[in-house]
């Protein structure tokens, strides 16, 4: 069983920045891909960085690709997202998700099993 938790969410006014955390089980952390989503009201969830621990490879969505960065810190088995200059439009939930073969189908959401239960970010 893959055990995730996010933390970092919160409002902030547009420009500002965020760092999200996803605390990862550590006996998943380097076999597994690493990704965040977010799903705004009336949407469909949507891929927004990811990163395979195990190999450091990283994919971040084009519309995002200027403002948000996917780090790790292995020793932590935290996987971070850093968010700049933030616009209304990022407001939704984030949620952190990981799946073995996860990486080979980023941004689709459907191939990653293990998902944490999500943190708020809120952009005015």
């Amino acid at each position: 069983h893959v055990q995730l938790v996010e933390s970092g969410g919160g409002s902030v006014q547009a420009g500002g920045s965020l760092r999200l955390s996803c605390v990862a089980s550590t006996n998943t952390y380097t076999t597994h891909c690493v990704g965040w989503f977010r799903q705004a009201p009336g949407k469909e969830r949507e891929g927004v960085a990811g990163i395979h621990p195990g190999t450091g490879n990283t994919y971040v969505t084009e519309s995002v690709q200027d403002r948000f960065t996917i780090s790790q810190d292995y020793a932590k088995t935290t996987v971070y997202l850093q968010m700049n200059n933030l616009k209304d439009e990022d407001t939704a939930m984030y949620y952190c998700a990981a799946d073995p073969e996860g990486c080979e189908y980023f941004p689709s959401p459907r191939s990653f099993r293990y998902w944490g239960q999500g943190t708020q970010v809120t952009v005015s």
